[in-house]
């Protein structure tokens, strides 16, 4: 396991032994969130690049695999469902529109 500097001087605050597992686990689960959102994120870089350039074949399949990611994120509760849902119908629908 990999501890940081402030890490150390948070579980060295923390005199309680509950207080800093969770100092720890909290840490590990914001590493994973923060890995999966950015996973969601580029691919909807990919899907808006793609818009860009007007390819709607490159679009369509940026956008399957965008939303795949944003399936798995929401199921591992990183992001609300209704977000998801906001953005694959925004993405879809700029999708739609290229000719």
């Amino acid at each position: 396991m990999k501890m940081n500097l402030n890490t150390m001087e948070v579980l060295e605050l923390a005199n309680i032994k509950s207080a800093k597992k969770r100092i720890l686990v909290s840490e590990k689960r914001a590493a994973r969130n923060k890995s999966v959102r950015s996973k969601v994120k580029t691919a909807i870089k990919k899907v808006d690049a793609a818009i860009a350039a007007n390819d709607k074949a490159a679009a369509q399949e940026a956008l399957r695999a965008a939303v795949s990611e944003l399936d798995k994120a929401t199921k591992k509760g990183i992001y609300h469902k209704n977000t998801t849902a906001r953005k694959v119908s925004r993405m879809t629908i700029a999708v739609n529109k290229l000719a």
